[in-house]
């Protein structure tokens, strides 16, 4: 249930990151230097983007795993599902801080140069740096991977995640060309409820229902260790 969920979590993500880092993979050089070239470059690119998606997974199940021996895992879910929901319906009222703004400006200085270059290095850099960029559904898929409470799992779901954003941003990077508008906004409007669904999933499996699958019965928290105490 959770990795088919980052799947489909990854595909309404690319609904928006079709709109915001689309314009950047229709930047991409390499047109002019045969289409062998060009759809290799793209791939490269994707992969980039997907490696850090990954690597961001490794740190995601650190945290999880950490949570995990301290038999706080329950607590961690709920309170993971929580933020979601909070965040989801205050981020647009919150304001970005000042060091944000400073480290997205390194990072699109950083990818500007790879820009500049025409070599596969540098599209799979460039790819790298894109997936840094903050994105609230990231965050999101973030959350769900600590609440996996291991290292591979937690790996896996990003690497899903990823993956589920490769069929759109593939397809816009080769065809060299948004998807209309109108249609884009139709679709866009699935990644709420999509934010929800997980936020909700991760509340339940913290409160271990027993429900296979969506709320599984997990093991008690040990007083000793639990942080709850």
């Amino acid at each position: 249930m959770d990795f088919t969920l980052a799947i489909f979590l990854g595909l309404l993500g690319s609904l928006h990151c079709a709109a915001m880092c689309g314009p950047l993979m229709l930047a991409l050089p390499g047109r002019a230097d045969g289409a062998g070239r060009f759809i290799t470059g793209r791939l490269i690119y994707q992969f980039g983007r997907v490696t850090t998606y990954a690597l961001l997974g490794v740190v995601a199940g650190l945290v999880g795993k950490s949570f995990f021996i301290a038999g706080c895992q329950r607590w961690l879910s709920i309170a993971l599902g929580v933020v979601i929901l909070i965040g989801f319906f205050i981020s647009k009222k919150v304001a970005v801080s000042a060091p944000v703004v400073r480290l997205v400006g390194k990072l699109k200085t950083a990818m500007s140069a790879q820009l500049q270059r025409r070599n596969f290095r540098s599209l799979g850099l460039l790819g790298m740096l894109n997936g840094l960029l903050p994105c609230g559904l990231v965050y999101v898929a973030l959350a769900g991977a600590v609440a996996r409470g291991s290292l591979e799992g937690a790996v896996v779901f990003m690497l899903l995640f990823g993956l589920g954003t490769l069929p759109m941003l593939l397809a816009i990077s080769l065809s060299g060309k948004l998807f209309p508008v109108a249609w884009r906004q139709k679709l866009r409007g699935a990644i709420p409820a999509g934010v929800c669904v997980l936020a909700l999933l991760l509340i339940l499996r913290g409160l271990a229902l027993g429900i296979p699958y969506v709320s599984p019965a997990l093991v008690a928290c040990v007083p000793a260790n639990c942080c709850a105490h």
